[in-house]
């Protein structure tokens, strides 16, 4: 062998450890964008469950709030029921008040015949 096989020899062996050591690093890249890779695609799964979750939630507030609605709607007509109640009653109570005080006229006018009978 001579000096310029063996340079060829140290060259070849050169090139192939700076091609190893270059595909060393390309493995290492590749290895962090698949590190990159899976944590954003665990960050997107979070996204979405915390999506879902806020949906649930949303869905849960409005279908309490329809409740609320209807429960408010049958208050207010009961309270409408009630005050028709009380207005009849008030008005049953008026004409009650009416008869007694014609009553109380008939009376006195019999009473004021009945007395100038007597005279």
């Amino acid at each position: 062998m001579n000096a310029q096989d063996d340079g060829i020899r140290e060259d070849r062996t050169m090139s192939a450890e700076a091609a190893r050591n270059e595909a060393e690093q390309s493995r290492q890249r590749a290895e962090a964008s698949r590190e990159v890779r899976d944590h954003h695609r665990e960050a997107l799964e979070t996204i979405r469950q915390d999506g879902e979750r806020l949906r649930d939630s949303a869905e849960s507030a409005r279908v309490a709030s329809e409740g609320a609605r209807v429960a408010a709607e049958t208050t207010r007509d009961a309270a409408m029921d009630a005050v028709r109640v009380s207005a009849e009653s008030l008005n049953v109570t008026l004409e009650q008040m009416k008869v007694v005080e014609e009553m109380r006229r008939t009376l006195r006018e019999v009473k004021d015949v009945h007395t100038h009978d007597s005279h």
